[in-house]
């Protein structure tokens, strides 16, 4: 495990300043930071941004405000809340948890700065004219979810029986949830594989889900990058354990947390370039004249002692391609 460094703002010093000299401090700049899911499960990503906030010379309670929103899951409550930061007159909305978040806080305003992570294609979704100048009013990351789904089903097969049916774990209500699936379809033909799509959007949709995965007798599970499952991916990888189910997830944390296997971008470290670019729209620049950022390598983490668990033997030609094996 890497180390996380935390920085303590200790504000005992401030109030020794005499009336006069705070009363002449310039007003502090408010971050809006939105995002669909709960902070307890986004902790690691929101310590991320506050590295890049940090190095960009911005430190939250000492020369920063930021108003966290989190929807919980709720998109009526995300709508809401987006609309609460606009009227706040955020210096700077940061909207994370998914391309369904960059979409809601774009329409939001077209003039308060907008950073964004999205899984799908900016540009197609309409958040970008073009990834080396954005215009308009946003600009952020882009994770290349959607353009993995081939790679990620690839990697599980070779875990699999040929032939095999895979269960997609998807979320209806999340922006790229059509391009995703036809995709995975796509890609599941190629493969000459069976594909069983499991839409949940709750976290009480999960024990049916994971029922008809054995009612259907699928062998391989494939979780979407919804924000969501995201979220909710203890309780995920305790079903997959549970059924003894392998499966193939988009992001590093998952495999940390349990799950077998991982391969995409890091969110971290998407959410650490989303801070430097607040920092950088603090100091005045334009959102416009910001390109969209993509990652530049993409790593395969697997997970030993849960195949061990599994009763599966991962192939030696797929050991050594793995970025990281978690022993």
């Amino acid at each position: 495990m890497r180390r996380r460094e935390f920085i303590t703002v200790v504000g005992g010093a401030a109030a020794a300043w005499p009336l006069s000299a705070r009363a002449q401090q310039p007003a502090m700049p408010v971050v809006g930071f939105l995002n669909i899911a709960s902070p307890r499960a986004f902790a690691g990503f929101v310590a991320a941004f506050h590295r890049g906030l940090n190095a960009g010379g911005y430190v939250e309670g000492r020369n920063v405000a930021i108003e966290y929103r989190w929807a919980e899951g709720d998109f009526d409550r995300l709508r809401e809340q987006a609309a609460d930061l606009v009227r706040r007159h955020v210096a700077v909305l940061v909207a994370t948890g998914g391309t369904t978040t960059a979409l809601l806080a774009k329409n939001a305003t077209a003039t308060i700065p907008v950073l964004f992570i999205s899984g799908a294609n900016p540009v197609d979704e309409g958040l970008a004219t073009s990834f080396s100048r954005p215009e308009g009013n946003a600009t952020g990351v882009s994770v290349y979810t959607s353009e993995l789904v081939g790679k990620r089903l690839q990697l599980l097969r070779e875990l699999l029986p040929r032939g095999a049916m895979v269960a997609l774990l998807g979320n209806p209500t999340g922006v790229v949830h059509k391009r995703e699936t036809k995709d995975l379809e796509q890609a599941a033909d190629a493969a000459g594989l069976q594909l069983l799509i499991l839409e949940v959007t709750a976290e009480s949709g999960f024990e049916a889900a994971f029922a008809s995965v054995l009612q259907q007798r699928a062998g391989g599970l494939f979780v979407s990058a919804d924000a969501f499952f995201t979220s909710k991916r203890d309780q995920i990888i305790e079903f997959a354990a549970r059924h003894r189910l392998p499966a193939a997830y988009p992001w590093r944390e998952y495999a940390l947390a349990g799950g077998l296997m991982s391969y995409g971008a890091s969110i971290p470290d998407a959410y650490r370039l989303i801070g430097d670019y607040a920092a950088r729209i603090l100091k005045g620049a334009n959102p416009g004249d910001l390109p969209v950022q993509q990652p530049t390598t993409f790593d395969l983490v697997l997970n030993v002692k849960t195949a061990k668990a599994l009763g599966l033997q991962i192939p030696a030609t797929l050991l050594a391609r793995a970025d990281e094996v978690i022993e």
